[in-house]
């Protein structure tokens, strides 16, 4: 029993380590392959080479360098915006005593339902109708609108959460509604702010229908299309379109890096909370 159990354990493992390694055996291609010349590519596609092409980087990056830009300003822009806006309706649904606030409430998260296919044609003529196409406030202001649903859905369930007695002692007080949310409410969610800023901000940097919707002219581009338009331009050069592959994950790494342990807070608070 004893070996037969340590034998059931020892598949298990096998099994797990395989699973790993295929996770992430795509990404150890990427960058393998982004280290390679095209005789490289063709001949020795499964296993490294030498010598190693670091100049494939240096080519990547002065392709895609204003594209990178570009999603950066995109991402920043819109999950600094869902972040100032998204906790003040969920704090007004949770903590306000207002008419008709539970209809409204399930009346803005129903959007949750809609699939944003739906909504792609609507979008772009409202966005085109304000001027805004083929402008970087065409992507902004939709990302923003977008994001705003399931960041009420997460943070009023955290709000309604919160203990009754905190805000019943700041009214005793003296305190107003904003006092309320800002002096208590503010700083007991910020690591679900600082989680849903990094949901926002891996939506907006990996996005490609919007943006290819949106825009037209090449400055303006994210990064997305950057790289389907490095590639058009480099079809046979596999090595720099690789590398401009792996430069576009490293934001969003070290992002993920820096901010991992607020990510996972913030993903368990509004968790318990809702």
């Amino acid at each position: 029993m004893y070996i037969r159990r340590n034998l059931n354990q020892a598949v298990i493992y096998l099994i797990l380590i395989l699973l790993v390694f295929l996770t992430f055996y795509p990404f150890i291609l990427t960058v393998q392959t982004s280290l390679k010349d095209n005789p490289q590519f063709y001949h020795n596609f499964w296993v490294p080479t030498l010598p190693l092409h670091f100049e494939n980087y240096v080519a990547a990056f002065q392709q895609i360098a204003h594209y990178m830009i570009n999603s950066l300003i995109v991402s920043g822009v819109s999950a600094l915006g869902v972040m100032i806006c998204e906790a003040l309706a969920p704090f007004a649904f949770a903590r306000l005593r207002l008419a008709g606030r539970e209809l409204l409430y399930y009346l803005v998260i129903s959007l949750m339902m809609v699939p944003p296919v739906l909504t792609l044609i609507p979008t772009f003529i409202l966005v085109k109708n304000l001027g805004l196409a083929d402008n970087l406030l065409g992507l902004i202001l939709p990302y923003m609108a977008s994001g705003q649903v399931i960041a009420i859905f997460i943070m009023r369930g955290f709000f309604a959460g919160l203990p009754q007695e905190i805000f019943d002692a700041a009214l005793v007080d003296g305190a107003s509604d904003w006092q309320i949310f800002w002096n208590i409410g503010l700083p007991l969610i910020r690591p679900v702010l600082a989680t849903i800023a990094i949901l926002e901000t891996l939506v907006t940097w990996n996005d490609y229908v919007w943006p290819a919707v949106v825009l037209t002219n090449d400055q303006l581009r994210t990064l997305t299309l950057g790289l389907v338009f490095f590639q058009s331009r480099h079809v046979t050069y596999w090595g720099p379109l690789m590398a401009g592959y792996v430069i576009a994950s490293l934001p969003l790494l070290i992002l993920f890096l820096f901010t991992m342990r607020y990510f996972i807070e913030g993903l368990t608070t509004g968790a318990l909370k809702a």
